[in-house]
C-alpha cells in the first residue's frame, strides 16, 4: 500500500525558510506527481503546489508562487518542499499527497514572530 509521511514542520519567523519533506514508500515515486497541501484550521485543505515524476513543479498555487519550490532527492524516495519568505497566513498543517487519495499524517508549520 501507497504511504507518505511528512517531517520538517516546526516554528518560524516570518520571512524566514523551511524545508518540509515526505518520504514514500509501497510504490515507486518515480512514475507519480507527489503533491503539497496545506490546510488552516476550520477552513478546507487548500493545494500548495505539485512535483513531477522528474522533480520540476508543475502547477503552483498564487499564494506561493516565488516562494515555494518542490523537489526530489536523487534516489526518488523523498519529496521536498522548500519554504521561502514564509509569512503568518503560511501558518498550516501540510500533507504530501498521491492520487489514489494517498495522504501524509501531516507536518504542522507555524509562522510567528
Amino acid at each position: 500500500q501507497p504511504r507518505l509521511v511528512e517531517s520538517g514542520g516546526g516554528l518560524v519567523q516570518p520571512g524566514g525558510s523551511l524545508r518540509l519533506s515526505c518520504e514514500t514508500s509501497g510504490f515507486t515515486p518515480k512514475l507519480y506527481t507527489i503533491n503539497w497541501y496545506r490546510q488552516i484550521p476550520g477552513k478546507e485543505r487548500e493545494f500548495v503546489l505539485s512535483v513531477s515524476r522528474s522533480g520540476p513543479d508543475l502547477n503552483v498555487a498564487n499564494s506561493v508562487k516565488g516562494r515555494f519550490t518542490g523537489s526530489r532527492r536523487d534516489d526518488w524516495n523523498t519529496v521536498y518542499l522548500q519554504m521561502n519568505n514564509l509569512k503568518p497566513d503560511d501558518t498550516a498543517v501540510y500533507y504530501c499527497n498521491r492520487v489514489g487519495n494517498y495522504w501524509g499524517p501531516g507536518t504542522q508549520v507555524t509562522v510567528s514572530s
